[in-house]
C-alpha cells in the first residue's frame, strides 16, 4: 500500500512540475502576450482539415525581440490544434500576425476563407 501511495505522489508531482516548467500556451483570444527574455511560448490555433494552414504573416515580428521556434500539432480539448512556437529574445515590443491561408503567398490574407489573428507581444 505504501509503495502505491508513493508512486501516485511521484506521478502527481511530475505532472505539476511538467505543467509549471513547460512553455506557456496562448490562444486566439490572448491578444496581449507578456513574457520575459529567454522564455518560450506557443500560440495554439484550431487545426483546419479543409486545406488551410496557419503561418506567421507579414509584417513579421521584430527578430531582435521575438523569434519563431517551429510548430507542432497536437490534440487539445477542442480537437486537433496547431501550436506555433516562439522564443522571446530580448526586452521590447513587437506585433505578431498569423494568417490562416491555403496558398500562403503574397496577399494571403485576402484569399477566400482566410483569417488573421493579431497579437501584441511585450518582452520584459
Amino acid at each position: 500500500m505504501i509503495a502505491i501511495a508513493i508512486a501516485a505522489l511521484l506521478i502527481a508531482l511530475h505532472s505539476v512540475f511538467s505543467q509549471l516548467s513547460g512553455p506557456k500556451v496562448y490562444g486566439p483570444d490572448d491578444t496581449e502576450i507578456a513574457v520575459s527574455a529567454g522564455d518560450r511560448f506557443s500560440v495554439a490555433v484550431a487545426d483546419d482539415p479543409g486545406g488551410f494552414r496557419w503561418v506567421v504573416a507579414a509584417p513579421r515580428p521584430d527578430p531582435a525581440v521575438l523569434r519563431p521556434a517551429g510548430a507542432h500539432e497536437a490534440r487539445s480539448g477542442a480537437g486537433p490544434a496547431r501550436y506555433l512556437d516562439f522564443e522571446a529574445v530580448r526586452p521590447g515590443r513587437t506585433d505578431l500576425r498569423l494568417v490562416r491561408c491555403r496558398r500562403c503567398s503574397a496577399g494571403a490574407a485576402d484569399e477566400p476563407g482566410a483569417r488573421t489573428l493579431n497579437f501584441r507581444v511585450t518582452v520584459g
